[in-house]
């Protein structure tokens, strides 16, 4: 059994929550496939990754700690972004307004923005002495092409070898990594929970509009889920952060919604 969560917020839609608990309820395995933090707002969580050598999210670390196993945050997330405000309203290399990119993970390498100059933290604590650097969109797209689709093509067979999987998407994109097929589908936003059939999720994925998002062509939770009619809703309620802490029990105030999926 695969599920995906999605969210149709771009920004704290309650994904990883949902995820964490609905990891506990069916003793699966989570994987993110993308994820990304900025170095000014998220700054204790990119700083404790980064001091130790590593790039990662706490969403990324949660997802491992809930999984059956014993995993990293770099088993479930191959790729992950770290982001920084950009004052003014020049556009950077990706075209994002007033954010720029600073490098990414993949697996075990990375890619360097190489139009930025980069925090001291990072310069100093991560191994980029084999890093690629890109200047321009062709170019990083050029990387996208040898070095990132490889690590989504295998997470896509470790996905599909697992019994019981949960895939979260990021931000409020709808459809985070390709050759997977997904029985249920869980559209998260505050308040509420949408399930779907995963086929017929998937076919709208293939016909929805798609809208210009981190350089790429994205298509957004929003605009699939406009397609279709929801199999059930169904109402989320506020979790204290004891609550949030504890992924048994998110799973035990969430159990209507997570029977939905099975």
């Amino acid at each position: 059994m695969t599920t995906l969560v999605a969210g149709s917020d771009r920004v704290d839609a309650g994904k990883t929550t949902f995820t964490v608990g609905l990891l506990s309820h069916l003793d699966a395995v989570g994987f993110k496939p993308r994820a990304g933090n900025d170095f000014w707002f998220d700054h204790d969580d990119a700083a404790t990754a980064v001091s130790a050598g590593g790039l990662y999210g706490k969403d990324a670390s949660r997802l491992a700690d809930a999984s059956a196993g014993d995993l990293a945050p770099e088993d479930v997330n191959p790729v992950h972004r770290l982001w920084r405000p950009a004052p003014g309203n020049g556009q950077g290399l990706l075209g994002q307004k007033r954010r720029e990119f600073l490098v990414d993970r993949v697996g075990e390498g990375f890619v360097v923005n190489g139009t930025v100059s980069l925090p001291d933290l990072v310069r100093e604590h991560l191994p980029l002495g084999d890093a690629v650097t890109v200047e321009s969109l062709p170019e990083l797209n050029d990387q996208t092409e040898r070095r990132y689709l490889p690590h989504f093509r295998a997470l896509a067979e470790r996905i599909r070898s697992e019994e019981r999987a949960v895939v979260e998407s990021y931000g409020d994109i709808a459809r985070p990594i390709r050759g997977v097929e997904f029985e249920t589908v869980a559209v998260v936003e505050p308040r509420r929970v949408r399930v779907y059939d995963g086929a017929r999720y998937l076919k709208a994925c293939e016909i929805a509009d798609s809208s210009v998002r981190d350089g790429t062509m994205e298509k957004r939770a929003e605009d699939v889920v406009g397609l279709l009619e929801p199999r059930t809703t169904h109402a989320l309620e506020p979790l204290t952060k004891a609550e949030r802490n504890d992924p048994e029990k998110i799973a035990a105030v969430y159990e209507s919604a997570y029977e939905a999926l099975r």
